[in-house]
């Protein structure tokens, strides 16, 4: 059986933690495969030693629906504790919110993908603890997509954002607790930090193998299929096409009123999809882009989730709408997470390169081809912080 970060915090009660004031970055989906939240768990191991909460983008209980949809600091009904938003008045915890606690727990699913930004409040918070001598301790969790698989080309600098700000690629291939390891170590940030890990967890288990109930992490992750294309499903958050939200099957569903079945099937053709067949059909999202309009579009089934590919997936899909629609495809103007400048697209892929890649018609293979080097190198560095077979 695998045994999560947090269960083996409550198992082992470390004695480092006994009498130190404890916060916990944590969510609604932040509980053990019996559904007990961790906040729970830590109140009955360590009586009287929590003393706030942090809630990262979408709140404390996932309710928020879209980017920039703010929450506010608040109480947590159950417990009387302060609950301290960091995606509100501010993404990067304020030093006056570390003045209480002496260790920062945190526990939250990613999803393996660099722009889900759950992962970069971890890095502010590394940030603010390295500033006032807080010490983090991420309590570990599955990679949901797997631990054994990296795609995509790395961020670049100049394209840092709240959507990435270490280079590294779109899927990582990392647990969270890895994931801040390594950002601690290539970002010099110099944070006390530690992983509880957990037990029983393989690099090569997809999240079915792990006999974990799924819980969705935010209002638009609301099952394990979602997580296998949101890698490549993201990037068309900046476009105007809809990428399935205000419907049931966000990022799994896609399309716009203008598009024709057989007209994007027949450009895709030429480029290798491997594991995954698109279905087409129509949708009429209820809330988002096109609202309330028939959009002609696809269902996106991963077939094998091995050997599917979502970047290289999705990098086709735009590149041939980019073709087929000239006057109808665009690309989203800003804002797009506090961004007010640069064009949501170019912060998605983390390199501009790729979008005018995209837009002369350089072929997907020859782009992979392209990045391949860096990306071996980023296989190489993170092997350093790797904590599980």
């Amino acid at each position: 059986m695998l045994h999560l970060g947090i269960d083996e915090l409550c198992r082992n009660k470390p004695d480092f933690l006994r009498g130190k004031r404890l916060g916990l970055l944590a969510n609604q989906s932040s509980t053990d495969r019996f559904y007990t939240h961790s906040r729970d768990r830590i109140l009955q191991s360590f009586p009287g030693q929590l003393v706030c909460l942090f809630s990262p983008q979408h709140g404390f209980f996932s309710e928020k629906q879209d980017n920039m949809i703010e929450s506010d600091h608040g109480l947590d009904a159950a417990t009387g504790l302060p609950v301290y938003s960091l995606y509100g008045e501010t993404r990067k915890p304020h030093a006056h919110m570390f003045a209480d606690i002496d260790v920062l727990l945190v526990d939250l699913i990613d999803v393996g993908t660099r722009v889900y930004t759950f992962i970069w409040t971890v890095v502010h918070c590394l940030e603010t603890a390295a500033a006032t001598g807080v010490q983090v301790l991420i309590l570990d969790r599955p990679n949901p997509i797997g631990g054994h698989l990296v795609e995509g080309n790395l961020l670049r600098e100049e394209y840092a954002s709240f959507v990435g700000r270490c280079a590294i690629p779109m899927r990582h291939g990392m647990t969270l607790g890895e994931l801040a390891l390594y950002c601690n170590r290539e970002m010099q940030i110099g944070a006390e930090l530690d992983v509880v890990r957990m037990r029983g967890w393989q690099r090569n288990l997809m999240f079915p193998a792990t006999g974990l109930p799924w819980l969705f992490p935010s209002p638009n992750m609301p099952s394990f299929q979602t997580a296998l294309v949101y890698p490549g499903q993201v990037m068309l958050e900046g476009t105007n096409i809809s990428e399935g939200r205000g419907t049931t099957l966000p990022f799994e569903l896609f399309g716009a009123p203008f598009l024709s079945h057989q007209a994007v099937l027949g450009t895709i053709s030429t480029t290798p999809l491997p594991g995954c067949l698109l279905r087409p059909l129509f949708f009429e999202p209820t809330s988002g882009k096109w609202a309330g309009q028939p959009c002609c579009g696809f269902h996106l089934h991963v077939t094998d989730a091995e050997q599917f590919l979502p970047y290289r997936t999705s990098l086709t899909l735009v590149q041939a709408l980019q073709q087929l629609y000239p006057d109808q495809f665009a690309f989203k103007e800003p804002p797009y997470e506090y961004e007010f400048e640069r064009l949501p697209m170019d912060l998605i892929l983390g390199d501009r390169a790729i979008r005018t890649g995209l837009e002369q018609g350089i072929s997907i293979v020859e782009l992979e081809q392209s990045w391949q080097p860096e990306l071996e190198e980023f296989i190489n560095l993170r092997g350093a912080v790797l904590l599980y077979d």
